[in-house]
């Protein structure tokens, strides 16, 4: 039997906390993230509102010792992968493999956009520096040089489900051999692209989103970053701390129906919170929590619904979207809800789904809308879907 992969490690920024304490905090409070959009210069200002994190460039260049010419990804996934890093206890530990897998969706875009502002205008104007990093393994590297990591470094852009696959396959290196931890996540900004994308879609809420209600418009962006530190069981006994919980099952499917629209009958959802029970050995009745990906679309919150009935129906488990407090965050909302979900498995805690108040037709459950903690939890079941049906699900369960 193969020991464990164990999360010995958390760090988290969103637009509701510049850290894990402040973050649980929030979620503890009912307080979220949304509101007018600050600090992207967009022109749908006091017109849509997203969940930014609450600093600016600047602030964030002196929080992670980044220049702040750097992509605002970077300077996100800086913060939260130092957080987790030094968490872990891992840092400097002698005669360890040590590697980082970072996920995004959008690189270094945000200076791109900016240098591309200034050059169509004048063609003489324009700093190249903003665009030397536009790529997604830019971002990456950069973090990682800053860790000090530099066994392994490699990039995943799966859309929504990144930083989950980010999370699994860094999972498989320690479950083959291949390293003795992993620090691995993702991080995404906002963009004017992305947010110009998104509205095209018709598919953005005017108002603060409303997972799984049956009067849901739509979604809320937002941005930030999150990262766990992923331990062999061998590693584990040197460290001077316990884990806080041990990834148990994952798995990543794909539908292949839509470029953007997930299946009506949830085949990718299915197919994916099917395969990490199985690779956990678990039954639909050991799930004691769902971290919903739950953005507030029409047509993913029934899909993912649907699926749920089919595997857990008649007996639901707790569930709730923790998007309704941090917007969807894309390539960083796999592993922000991985953590919170790490962090539900070690206190005990069920998040509330905020500004929940109809059912949904045709679903025989509702998500919880009132926070609790130290409830008899053994396992979260976290879901990450993306575009193109790239589905998958992390398994979180106690040592």
């Amino acid at each position: 039997m193969q020991s464990p992969v164990l999360i010995a490690g958390l760090g988290i920024i969103s637009a509701i906390g510049n850290n894990t304490s402040e973050n649980i905090t929030a979620l503890e409070n009912g307080i979220a993230g949304m509101g007018d959009i600050i600090y992207l210069n967009s022109i749908h200002r006091q017109k849509i509102p997203v969940a930014e994190v609450k600093m600016s460039n600047e602030e964030l260049a002196g929080r992670s010792g980044l220049s702040s010419q750097i992509s605002r990804t970077a300077l996100l996934g800086t913060i939260a992968a130092e957080e987790a890093f030094n968490d872990s206890g891992i840092r400097g530990l002698a005669n360890t493999r040590i590697g980082f897998v970072s996920a995004n969706t959008v690189g270094g875009m945000d200076k791109t956009e900016q240098f591309f502002s200034e050059f169509l205008t004048n063609p003489q104007k324009g700093r190249l520096r903003d665009v030397v990093h536009h790529e997604c393994g830019s971002i990456t590297e950069i973090i990682a040089e800053k860790l000090g990591i530099s066994n392994f470094v490699t990039t995943i852009s799966t859309a929504c489900s990144s930083s989950a696959n980010a999370i699994i396959y860094a999972a498989r290196l320690i479950k083959n051999n291949i390293l003795d931890a992993v620090v691995a996540g993702g991080a995404d900004a906002l963009t004017k692209f992305t947010l110009n994308g998104f509205n095209t879609l018709m598919i953005l809420d005017s108002d603060a989103c409303k997972p799984f209600d049956e009067n849901r418009k739509g979604l809320n962006l937002g941005e930030g970053a999150a990262y766990v530190v992923l331990v062999s069981g061998s590693l584990i006994a040197k460290l001077k701390k316990d884990p806080y919980c041990k990834l148990s099952g994952y798995c990543n499917a794909n539908d292949a129906f839509h470029q953007t629209a997930s299946s009506p009958e949830g085949e990718g959802s299915f197919l994916a919170m099917q395969g990490a029970l199985k690779n956990s050995g678990l039954n639909p009745r050991d799930i004691d929590y769902i971290n919903l990906h739950g953005t507030g679309t029409q047509n993913n919150d029934i899909s993912e619904g649907i699926a749920i009935k089919r595997l857990f129906g008649p007996v639901y488990p707790k569930m709730s979207s923790t998007k309704s407090f941090t917007g969807h965050t894309l390539g960083a909302s796999g592993s922000v809800e991985a953590v919170l979900s790490a962090l539900s498995v070690k206190h005990g805690m069920v998040y509330p789904n905020l500004r929940f108040d109809t059912p949904m037709q045709g679903l025989p459950f509702a998500p919880e809308t009132k926070f609790s903690k130290n409830e008899p939890i053994e396992h979260v079941l976290s879901n990450s879907f993306g575009f193109g049906g790239n589905c998958s699900s992390l398994i979180f369960s106690k040592n």
